[in-house]
């Protein structure tokens, strides 16, 4: 069983580390270019996979950033901070309130 963990772990963090290498926009590699991070990974699998994981992407700090969800980049925001979502809810309070109160919303 420790024969395979020993063959297994370093293969895993080899095709993780050449996957993430590979998906990395360019502006956010460090020290080399990128081709020649996939060449180190792919080589020296155990040190260029390790050497990557430390040096070669710029990492951000957690919590740092946003997304698409809230205006940044790997941030996830809440509907009720979200200026978007808060003012759909504005407008659909209008709209409810301009409809004539005799109709039935349930009925077609």
């Amino acid at each position: 069983m420790l024969r395979v963990l020993m063959f297994l772990v370093p293969l895993a963090l080899s095709v993780y580390a050449f996957i993430d290498c590979i998906s990395t926009k360019d502006d956010d590699i460090r020290h080399m270019p990128k081709p020649l991070w996939a060449i180190l990974v792919l080589l020296f699998p155990l040190v260029g996979s390790i050497s990557w994981l430390i040096a070669g992407k710029k990492r951000q700090p957690a919590g740092a950033g946003g997304s698409a969800w809230g205006g940044g980049r790997g941030r996830w925001v809440a509907p009720d901070d979200n200026p978007d979502f808060l003012k759909s809810l504005d407008e659909d309070k209008k709209r409810e309130k301009d409809r004539d109160p005799d109709e039935d919303p349930r009925t077609d």
